[in-house]
């Protein structure tokens, strides 16, 4: 996967766990609030991993 296509695949579930978690929250249901923050978190380990990824390729040119 590219390093562009990773970043916006992570920002995307990024987005996707905050609205789980918000909703889990205004719910106040815990298991689906818990959900969004891991699916939250994911997103930035992925959003991060392209950006090293991008840095490393613009580093190397």
């Amino acid at each position: 996967m590219g390093d562009r296509v990773q970043r916006i695949k992570g920002r995307a579930e990024e987005m996707k766990g905050a609205g789980k978690r918000e909703t889990g929250r205004a719910t106040g249901r815990s298991d689906l609030e818990a959900e969004g923050a891991a699916e939250e978190a994911k997103g930035k380990v992925t959003n991060a991993a392209g950006r090293l990824r991008s840095g490393i390729k613009k580093a190397t040119r």
